[in-house]
């Protein structure tokens, strides 16, 4: 049974795109197939990540949503360019980077319900071991939908004020609809501030686990989106802390 985890932030910028990203080839480095899907549709970017520029993308979640076409067939295998030997796989369903698709999608929405039935059919068509949900920030229907079919949720914040009450919010939303698995990164965390310290307080605040505290890097940052970290910089403390967070993620049902 594959395990289906969201990856979500209750605002942009706290790295969740970044952290989906590094999940998948954590999980794909250890030989599982592993489907990763931007349902960031309003402001897509994860592909970048994965070497991909907007031109490049001729299939996207968008031709699912309105054009019919079956989402197995939209699925890109970036295994190989990524450097990842078999068994693991990765394959990713980018959101379209076209201004009139996103328009679109701001004008007059999308049927979230059939969102989640691409969902299942996706870990179906590809035998997924994985499915990596890179949500849009804050709540909506196509949030809570997609938190009501996840195995597990992780939420990424950033040790700041407005981070702690959004982070609340979500948390006691994933914890009502009973999500089976709540975890919390606090990423991007500043020089200074203990991570034992910080990991307690967000754990009594919140009454989730905290997989992890990953301090601001500048190796990290030197990255700038072009790749993913726990590729290129097996060994670095980073890698270690994303490594701990995805098995923090997978449960008894194996993924």
């Amino acid at each position: 049974m594959a395990t289906i985890i969201s990856v979500h932030s209750f605002r942009g910028g706290t790295g969740k795109s970044n952290t989906t990203a590094n999940l998948a080839a954590v999980y794909a480095l250890e030989g599982r197939r592993v489907g990763v899907i931007d349902t960031d549709i309003q402001s897509p970017g994860i592909h970048v990540l994965f070497g991909l520029k907007g031109d490049e993308v001729e299939a996207s979640l968008n031709d699912f949503l309105w054009h019919g076409r079956p989402i197995g067939e939209i699925a890109q295998d970036v295994t190989a360019s990524q450097g990842i030997a078999p068994p693991g796989r990765i394959h990713l369903i980018p959101s379209s980077m076209k201004p009139g698709e996103i328009a679109r999608i701001l004008r007059e929405g999308y049927d979230a319900q059939r969102l989640t039935e691409g969902f299942r059919q996706l870990v179906d068509q590809l035998g997924l071991d994985i499915l990596l949900i890179d949500t849009h920030p804050g709540l909506n229907e196509e949030t809570l939908l997609s938190l009501v079919i996840s195995h597990a949720l992780l939420i990424v914040m950033r040790p700041d004020s407005q981070d702690y009450e959004g982070t609340g919010i979500t948390a006691r939303v994933a914890q009502e609809l009973q999500v089976p698995r709540i975890r919390i990164l606090v990423n991007k965390m500043p020089e200074g501030f203990g991570a034992e310290a910080v990991a307690r307080r967000v754990e009594a605040a919140y009454g989730s686990p905290v997989a992890a505290v990953i301090p601001h890097s500048d190796d990290l940052m030197a990255l700038a989106s072009e790749g993913i970290f726990t590729i290129r910089n097996p060994d670095h403390e980073v890698t270690a802390l994303y490594r701990k967070v995805a098995a923090s993620l997978v449960g008894a049902n194996g993924g």
